[in-house]
């Protein structure tokens, strides 16, 4: 990919600085777009019609509606109308995200559900962890109760003789649907991250913190081969294949966009319906962690927080006895991958545009999101995340840590001050080599 300097303005001076990508080619970016009429009715919010139709809905609640309902009913659906105006009112008014397929309204919906789920984090962290678990059952009845942890170790013999009639058993029974979520979602977050390498140091380093945490949680316990052959050689590793083929795909495409009544044909406009649902355009994201030590302090925050949100996935569903099959498992992974994909997208444009001095909202709302989890997770599972680990496992994180820390200060600092001074050496020669010319001369 080819680097580009964005102007800042520092001192009354222009500061060109070398980007990884054209932030100011994407503000002047000529939309190939001609408004037939579709387009400007389509993006409008219609504030005007959607208060008509809120006031005409509120209208019928209070005059018309005749039903009488139990108060836990009205309890209930009067919860739900409240939520219901707060997401109406922003859908109607937050300003637009940095995505537009298929509706900037869609993305504003994304950011007041991240709100909506933030504010439900923030009132389990007031409650103790009783009366959190029995919250839940106001969602469904069927929760809080405990969980039965399915253990993946046991038995890790790939090929079992004990077991004539099925001695691939041992697979067989791993094979559930979990398979195709790792599949998917790292298919996903490859469209997200869009970086092959950090994508495949992440899947790696989520299997070590699998083996890191294994004795607080039963369901980190896995056979080696499970981690390494089906999860990261596997599912992972296909899924990130698929996602570079898929951005690949995206970074390629011609993207021209029509009104749906320049289109002649049905056919034709029912192809323009679907590409609505792809990007309006493309941004390729170059992280270059090594090009700088706040590139390289900054990729390695953005690691941290996803595999933290990873394993808050797991360790909420335990403290709060949600099973993992359950719909609101599927739905929080669902909304993180949805508030995920421009939060990073504000991230990256953070790091690499110097005239981008402000986190933006979806990230910011995203980083709260996993702080307060976490906050949950410490204040609910204290005695399970306080466990020690292992001496073999501290010892391994020490050297690694140790390590980290000491590339970063060789790479950034001793190697940059060794190619000052040899540089200085050579310019001192040189100028030695001048004078002792002159001399002779």
């Amino acid at each position: 990919m080819e680097y580009s300097t964005s102007p800042l303005i520092r001192n009354g001076r222009r500061d060109q600085r070398r980007t990884a990508h054209d932030w100011e080619e994407e503000k002047n970016r000529a939309k190939d777009f001609f408004d037939d009429g579709t387009m400007s009715f389509f993006w409008n919010a219609h504030t005007g019609l959607c208060l008509l139709g809120f006031a005409s809905v509120l209208l019928y609640v209070a005059v018309f509606e005749n039903a009488t309902f139990s108060s836990e009913y009205n309890l209930k659906r009067g919860l739900t109308a409240m939520i219901l105006v707060f997401v109406l009112f922003g859908v109607v008014h937050t300003p637009d995200g940095p995505f537009r397929r298929p509706h900037p309204a869609f993305w504003r919906l994304v950011l007041c559900l991240s709100i909506l789920y933030e504010l439900i984090l923030v009132f389990l962290l007031f409650q103790n962890v009783d009366d959190a678990r029995q919250w839940l059952r106001y969602l469904d009845p069927n929760l809080g109760k405990p969980l039965s942890e399915q253990d993946y170790g046991g038995n890790c013999i790939i090929y079992d003789r004990a077991y004539p009639e099925d001695p691939w058993h041992n697979i067989r029974e791993k094979m559930d649907v979990f398979v195709l979520v790792h599949f998917f979602g790292w298919w996903l977050k490859t469209l997200i991250v869009r970086d092959y390498w950090l994508c495949n140091v992440l899947s790696f380093a989520f299997e070590l913190m699998e083996y890191t945490l294994e004795h607080q949680l039963p369901n980190f316990s896995e056979c080696w081969w499970d981690h390494w052959i089906m999860d990261f050689l596997g599912c992972n590793m296909i899924g990130i294949w698929l996602g570079m083929k898929t951005l690949n795909y995206l970074s390629i495409k011609p993207y021209h966009w029509r009104g749906m009544w320049k289109i002649s044909g049905y056919k034709r406009k029912l192809r323009r319906v679907v590409l609505q649902f792809t990007p309006h355009r493309w941004t390729d994201f170059d992280w270059r962690p090594t090009g700088s030590l706040k590139r390289w302090l900054g990729t390695l925050i953005l690691c941290a927080v996803i595999l933290l949100t990873e394993l808050n996935t797991f360790y909420l569903k335990y403290v709060l006895w949600v099973p993992p099959p359950h719909i609101l498992c599927f739905l929080r992974l669902l909304f993180s991958i949805l508030w995920g994909g421009p939060a990073i997208y504000e991230y990256f444009q953070y790091m690499d545009d110097p005239n981008c001095k402000r986190l933006g909202r979806q990230v910011w709302m995203l980083s709260s999101v996993i702080i307060t989890e976490l906050l949950i997770i410490l204040k609910f599972g204290w005695n399970t995340v306080t466990k020690p680990l292992p001496r073999h496992v501290a010892l391994f994180w020490l050297v690694a840590i140790v390590g980290l820390t000491l590339w970063t200060f060789w790479h950034f600092y001793i190697t940059r001050w060794l190619f000052k001074m040899s540089k200085k050496t050579d310019q001192d020669l040189l100028k030695q080599s001048e004078s002792d010319h002159s001399h002779t001369d």
